[in-house]
């Protein structure tokens, strides 16, 4: 295998791209050699369910698009990415917030560190920003 492999898909900021973005995600770890029936992949479905739907709904029609962005470096870290054109930065809500939407980023990095990966978030060139999340590829056995 490569010591680097990419692959990315942009999607029209709607509701419906959700679905296909962990659809896209399933079938390119799947390529790179994840089983499909694990534990792992479903972590990284979740992962870009929550990412997706944060950059549809949290832009307010700002932005367009989104894409979804997977490296896989040598065989030991797969990185997911979630790049919209909003300038805004995901926002961690205080836990006394009670209200039905809103948690995915607790989700996320919930899972992020279950995983023992990391959370970062870095600025697009164009004022927007991505969101990366870095897990190991020899994913621990979850018991």
């Amino acid at each position: 295998m490569a010591d680097h492999q990419e692959a990315s898909l942009t999607l029209p900021s709607d509701p419906a791209s959700v679905s296909e973005a962990r659809r896209y995600a399933t079938h390119v770890i799947a390529e790179w050699g994840l089983p499909v029936e694990t534990e792992a992949v479903d972590t990284v479905r979740l992962i870009v369910s929550e990412l997706a739907t944060n950059a549809v709904q949290h832009t307010f029609g700002q932005s367009p698009t989104f894409t979804v962005d997977l490296r896989l470096d040598r065989d030991e870290q797969l990185r997911i990415g979630v790049t919209d054109s909003h300038p805004r930065w995901p926002q961690r809500l205080p836990a006394a917030v009670r209200q039905d939407n809103g948690r995915g980023m607790v989700i996320i990095r919930s899972l992020t560190a279950e995983w023992g990966g990391q959370l970062s978030v870095t600025p697009t060139p164009e004022g927007g920003k991505t969101v990366w999340i870095a897990l190991p590829w020899s994913v621990p056995v979850q018991g």
